[in-house]
């Protein structure tokens, strides 16, 4: 004889609904952190509060030369178009290679600018730069120099090795035109005016990165002197910057 059994009942109660994916850091779910961390592998710095802009981490993909934007325009010649570029304000960020800021001391030793203050500084290991918006789609991502005077640098930004840094009281630096940055880049477009990145006091890309290509590729570099590989001669780019800053303090001590 068979034994019969009770029928079967659901016991929602006792069985847990399905687990939903762990939910992500809201940090994480900022498209712009993603298009850095993903698209590029760059590591970032969230900010403290959803108001604060995203840091990229300096001292491990590249560091960062930080100088006058027009002394920066002027070596835009010795670049390849894949190095990448930032400005912020009237300030001109140049993507080096990782651990330049270092080796950047005895270089301008090297080249006799050592014994001068000059308006430019290196930033390495422990440093880091505020993220430039990614470019927008058919835009190329080059930037405006926004119209207002460069933000000095917030808490945490620039932090690393410096090289030299010379306050330079009266004066603005001056600027160049947008037309002139355009020339400089190969005529790419800028950034619509109201768009993300052309905001004023915003990070911008004037030459922005190339998701899934190798970025060391392209950096300036000391190991490129006398080489015949692709990357940038640093040597060249630090003697042009140089000697532009140099000719701005020049021009602001003029009576």
């Amino acid at each position: 004889m068979v034994a019969s059994h009770p029928p079967l009942t659901a016991d929602l109660t006792a069985v847990p609904p399905p687990r939903r994916p762990l939910d992500r850091a809201a940090d994480d779910d900022d498209p712009v952190r993603r298009w850095y961390e993903n698209e590029l592998g760059w590591p970032t710095v969230p900010g403290s509060t959803p108001e604060s802009p995203l840091r990229l981490r300096l001292g491990l993909r590249f560091d960062v030369l930080d100088v006058p934007a027009e002394a920066g325009r002027a070596a835009l010649r010795h670049l390849t178009g894949a190095s990448p570029v930032a400005l912020r304000g009237d300030r001109m960020r140049l993507l080096v290679a990782a651990g330049s800021a270092e080796e950047l001391p005895g270089l301008l030793d090297w080249l006799e600018w050592g014994a001068l203050a000059l308006d430019l500084r290196a930033i390495g290991t422990g440093g880091v730069m505020r993220a430039p918006r990614p470019p927008e789609p058919g835009v190329d991502g080059l930037g405006e120099v926004p119209s207002e005077r460069s933000a000095r640098p917030e808490s945490g930004e620039g932090e690393g090795v410096v090289l030299a840094s010379l306050p330079e009281p009266g004066g603005r630096t001056p600027r160049p035109s947008p037309r002139e940055v355009s020339r400089a880049a190969g005529g790419r477009r800028p950034l619509v005016p109201g768009r993300p990145g052309a905001l004023q006091g915003a990070a911008v890309w004037l030459r922005p990165p190339e998701p899934g290509c190798e970025v060391e590729a392209s950096l300036p570099t000391v190991s490129a002197l006398g080489g015949r590989g692709g990357a940038p001669d640093l040597v060249r780019v630090v003697n042009t910057v140089a000697t532009q800053c140099h000719r701005l303090r020049l021009r602001r001590a003029r009576p």
